[in-house]
């Protein structure tokens, strides 16, 4: 039935939870996998712009790096399950839109992501990413929520 399933990640613990989960649904739905990670725009405010260059091109590489690193934890999991899997690298402050465009750019019809799980004030001050997710896009979406 799914044939190309977009993980997206964020590399938190929860979605680091689902991950296995992911995979082997793929596994075993016969899909490969692209992974996804949305890196958050550099911004910063201050008076003094000359600062700002070093402080970009330092941000710019850390979060590559660490882009990196959460992506290739997919792969690798993907591999041990002997999954086909791409990853991909996205910047943006609207990850549910990155989601929503990377999913439909790349042809997956299904997308499985992580809740974290906030309820109550806290959910409403953080937001949901899963829940922009569901309401913007025409592609399917598993969620797997915290134990």
């Amino acid at each position: 039935m799914f044939k190309h399933i977009l993980f997206p990640t964020d590399g938190s613990p929860a979605s680091g939870a689902a991950l296995h989960s992911a995979i082997k649904f793929a596994q075993e739905a016969g899909a490969r996998v692209t992974a996804l990670h949305v890196i958050p725009e550099f911004h910063i405010f201050t008076y003094h712009p000359e600062i700002l260059e070093d402080t970009r091109g330092v941000y710019l590489k850390d979060s590559e790096v660490h882009s990196a690193a959460v992506l290739d934890e997919v792969a690798q999991v993907a591999a041990d399950y002997n999954v086909p899997c791409d990853v991909v690298q996205r910047r943006s402050d609207q990850p549910f839109d990155t989601i929503v465009a990377t999913a439909l750019d790349y042809g997956c019809d299904l997308i499985a992501m992580a809740t974290h799980g906030y309820k109550g004030v806290r959910g409403m001050l953080l937001g949901s990413e899963t829940h922009r997710v569901l309401l913007n896009t025409p592609v399917p979406v598993l969620v797997f929520r915290p134990q």
